[in-house]
């Protein structure tokens, strides 16, 4: 099986959004992943529901929503009505995680799990079972561009043994400091899922950097 590759929104030409959203539907990209910012829980803002309501109208690709905001359990419905897939939660924002999950799920969208660098995997334990994917940031959440953290990779192989140890179903994803340097490294640990925007959209052929990413 290929590495899926959701390619970051967050990195798009905002000018030109309409053609890059083309290029992802023609490419090889799986997913397109939605970074959500809310200037609270995270230090930037990035867009909402105006934006969002475009890019679903003309993306062919299945919305990886990633919400870096306070009480993400809040939008549900209205991301539901967009025709989001993935709904992908920060442990830190949420006070009734287990809830919240299946909330999601009796939604019909796959419910994720999302923890900043500091935040220990053996969190996890208690609801491994029920999500379907994870997601491990590998920067500080809020800003793209930043320099990977290496611990990410130590990080990634405990959650691989505590999906396998679990018998959880649950993917791994990573976002943040993606490139054709740490890709390899990453997948070799254990990822199933490359969020990567720079990389994809400032390389000079961003469906041949998909591709290549793919290939991993």
């Amino acid at each position: 099986m290929s590495t899926i590759v959701a390619p970051s929104l967050l990195s798009a030409d905002f000018g030109n959004l309409r053609n890059d959203l083309e290029m992802i539907n023609r490419s090889q990209a799986d997913w397109l992943h939605l970074d959500i910012m809310d200037g609270v829980f995270v230090p930037n803002i990035s867009f909402g529901f105006p934006v969002l309501k475009y890019v679903a109208k003309y993306c062919t690709k299945p919305l990886d929503l990633h919400l870096m905001i306070v009480e993400p359990e809040k939008f549900m419905d209205r991301f539901q009505e967009l025709g989001v897939a993935t709904y992908n939660v920060h442990f830190e924002a949420c006070r009734h995680l287990n809830r919240t999950i299946f909330e999601i799920k009796n939604r019909g969208m796959k419910a994720a799990v999302t923890l900043n660098p500091s935040t220990p995997v053996s969190m996890l334990n208690d609801v491994i079972r029920d999500v379907d994917m994870v997601l491990l940031m590998t920067v500080n959440p809020g800003f793209g561009g930043q320099k990977f953290i290496e611990h990410s990779i130590e990080k990634v192989k405990e959650l691989r043994q505590l999906i396998t140890e679990s018998g959880s179903k649950a993917l791994i994803e990573v976002d943040g400091g993606v490139t054709f340097e740490t890709a390899p490294r990453l997948v070799k640990a254990g990822v199933d899922v490359l969020v990567s925007g720079n990389t994809v959209f400032s390389a000079p052929d961003p469906e041949q950097a998909i591709l290549e990413l793919k290939k991993l």
